[in-house]
């Protein structure tokens, strides 16, 4: 298949450029103009997607290659993206991939998707470096690979832009304007990136505040021409050899404020392949809907949540029930620590969870197993069979006693290997995540959802 693709890829110079902020803003100045943008985060971040969603009111994709291929991320991007133009966010600095690679980067989206970029610099605290750092950005990637085609500088006076505008078009780089320090459009994080933007008090106030600024400081058409002037897509319909299930799975999932961290692109997947998604609210049901076939538990802030989750003892009797009656679950992250005995809130005060595990969840300091990882089966489970390898990601500050040893991880970085997720032939439960549509997962999904569904 062979389509033109409008597209752009925001990037920055590290994390803190201001991506996200400046994402959100661009994407509500295209929205006021009548198109109808599509957004993407390259890599597996779930946070920053929220917040396209609540700009666009649809959900947001992610773009990530350590998942997916060259042609499945180009079938994802072409297949999620409209009549209008895709908006691509990138991770970290536009080069930072695994470990010190580029691989997973930016970069690497950038030119597996031959996606024109505009480099996003952070002047805070910064003169003369500005130009420094612009040029080396600019000469450090190959000529016959270059994407950065733009720059917007952010946190800039605005006396100062005229020069380093000049110095842009110097290197053969579109200057696409600036943006002001406003500390009132910051956007807060906490300790697993931004908060989410239903906690931000007047947050489409803020981004309408922001896109009216941007539309003064940054040039909208010329990214429009920009996202216009690219090459054709093209990509393979992964769906068009796979044949769909025997009947149709009704799959449960959370969906609330302490359990909110969904990949569009694992629900599309469950719904291209024949099943029917059941949203419900551990905070706020009393039951588990009726009539399901699997229940899928996903990842989020439940320790923001320990109190209320704990009250709602009908809905943690009747999750444990379904999985003490050895019914299909997958429980990610969060929901693993839902699963446990116990939970331990941001304020060091424990509450009563589920109870399938008899362990307690419980802060750390720092980031827990932070990054991909390739899981190799220990035994037999609900997702994969013995000796298969999945691939998933690991973005935790709490852990329990019990991590599991049905997987054993290792990350591709440095080798670092333990074991990961407890498991059943019902049942997946573990901290990592896993992306259906990646090219060693989406065959091992679908073989479950036909054997749930036979």
């Amino acid at each position: 298949m062979k389509r033109k693709v409008k597209r752009v890829l925001f990037a920055g110079t590290g994390s803190g450029s201001g991506k996200t902020t400046l994402v959100c803003g661009i994407l509500q100045c295209l929205v006021r103009r009548g198109i109808s943008p599509s957004a993407f985060k390259c890599g597996p971040d779930y946070i920053d997607p929220m917040f396209h969603q609540r700009v666009l009111g649809v959900p947001s994709g992610n773009l990530d290659n350590f998942f997916c291929n060259k042609d499945r991320l180009k079938y994802l991007l072409a297949e999620n993206t409209g009549e209008g133009i895709a908006v691509i966010e990138g991770v970290m600095g536009y080069f930072d991939g695994i470990g010190v690679t580029e691989n997973a980067s930016s970069f690497s989206i950038a030119h597996a998707t031959d996606t024109p970029t505009v480099l996003i610099i952070n002047c805070r605290g910064m003169a003369a470096s500005i130009k420094a750092l612009l040029k080396g950005y600019i000469e450090y990637e190959p000529k016959n690979q270059r994407h950065i085609k733009g720059v917007i500088f952010n946190m800039l006076p605005e006396t100062f832009y005229a020069e380093f505008a000049l110095y842009a078009e110097s290197l053969g780089v579109k200057p696409f304007g600036f943006v002001p320090q406003k500390k009132e459009l910051f956007l807060e994080s906490r300790h697993l990136g931004l908060v989410t933007p239903e906690e931000i008090e007047g947050f489409k106030e803020k981004i309408n505040t922001l896109a009216d600024l941007l539309e003064k400081t940054v040039d909208i058409n010329g990214l429009l021409a920009l996202a216009t002037n690219v090459t054709e897509i093209e990509y393979t319909d992964i769906w068009g050899q796979i044949d769909r299930l025997p009947r149709t799975v009704r799959v449960a999932v959370t969906k609330d404020n302490a359990f909110c961290f969904l990949y569009r692109d694992n629900l599309d997947f469950l719904e291209k392949a024949g099943c029917e998604i059941v949203y419900f609210s551990p905070l706020k049901d009393n039951k588990l809907p009726e009539q399901m076939d699997l229940l899928l538990l996903c990842g989020g802030y439940p320790e923001l949540y320990a109190k209320e989750l704990s009250e709602n003892k009908t809905m943690r009797d009747s999750i444990q029930k379904w999985v003490k009656k050895e019914r299909p679950c997958i429980a990610e992250c969060g929901a693993f620590l839902y699963l446990q005995k116990e939970l331990e809130d941001c304020q060091g005060n424990d509450y009563e969870m589920v109870g399938i595990f008899p362990d307690r969840g419980s802060k750390n300091q720092r980031l827990q197993n932070f990054g991909y990882i390739e899981m190799t089966a220990e035994q037999e489970n609900l997702i994969c069979k013995k000796g298969e390898v999945i691939t998933a990601h690991e973005f935790h500050y709490w852990s329990c006693g019990e991590m599991g040893e049905g997987f054993i991880a290792k990350k591709p970085s440095n080798g670092k290997s333990w074991g990961a997720a407890i498991v059943k032939p019902y049942l997946y439960a573990g901290f990592p995540h896993i992306y259906y549509y990646g090219d060693k997962n989406m065959e091992k999904v679908l073989r479950m959802l036909q054997k749930i569904a036979e």
